[in-house]
């Protein structure tokens, strides 16, 4: 079986087909709705023949449906029915969520995306569980988010940043006790000196993660 992995983010949609390196993309941004992204792939992908799709979206998933529009895309996401918009078997699941799947090599993970937020995710023993620890709250009246993800980053500049993208690794580790962590996001690039078990993956294993909903050999559940 052939899979179409789509990886929607605020400024591009990318998606990979399973068989296949060439990757292709399109700008997103805050006017992209949920049918506007749909018809862009099917037109860009007009060539690829594929069977089936998975979609990781930066929103609340719950049983393959989108339960809130995502907060720097257009509208038209809460509820809509890609399956029956691209005609084909197509899984849906947060964008967060897609990525842990790429980088899970067993146990106890506790996936964090670095990027305009915070994405969060864990695979507890194989049992994939999607996350919003980004709007908890953290210190001085502010979230996670808003210390971690662009915002922070930008407020506080990059040492100061990466201090407390530390800080909020040691107390989600402390309360949700993961074996070990991965960072992902288009941040996660700009740490070092990372704690122990701690390390940065590469953003494109959110393709990996889409084929892997698919696979039943994975054993793992979404």
């Amino acid at each position: 079986m052939i899979i179409l992995s789509i990886d929607v983010g605020g400024s591009n949609v990318k998606f990979l087909r399973s068989d296949c390196d060439e990757r292709r993309k399109f700008a997103s941004g805050p006017n992209l709705t949920a049918q506007d992204m749909v018809d862009k792939v099917k037109e860009a992908t007009a060539d690829w023949s594929f069977d089936a799709i998975s979609i990781g979206i930066p929103a609340p998933v719950l049983r393959g449906k989108v339960m809130k529009d995502p907060h720097n895309l257009g509208s038209g996401w809460e509820g809509f029915d890609f399956a029956e918009a691209f005609g084909k078997p197509t899984k849906v699941v947060n964008d967060a969520a897609m990525q842990a799947l790429g980088d899970y090599k067993g146990g106890r993970m506790l996936f964090l995306g670095l990027g305009t937020g915070l994405g969060s995710a864990m695979i507890i023993e194989g049992v994939l569980q999607p996350m919003e620890l980004a709007h908890l709250p953290y210190k001085k009246g502010k979230t996670f988010e808003e210390y971690v993800g662009q915002k922070g980053r930008d407020e506080l500049g990059k040492k100061k940043w990466r201090a407390e993208v530390n800080e909020a690794i040691r107390m989600l580790t402390a309360a949700l006790e993961p074996e070990y962590v991965v960072l992902g996001g288009g941040n996660a690039k700009s740490m070092d000196d990372l704690p122990e078990n701690v390390t940065v993956c590469a953003n494109g294993n959110a393709f990996i993660g889409g084929f892997r909903m698919w696979d039943e050999s994975s054993h793992i559940q979404l």
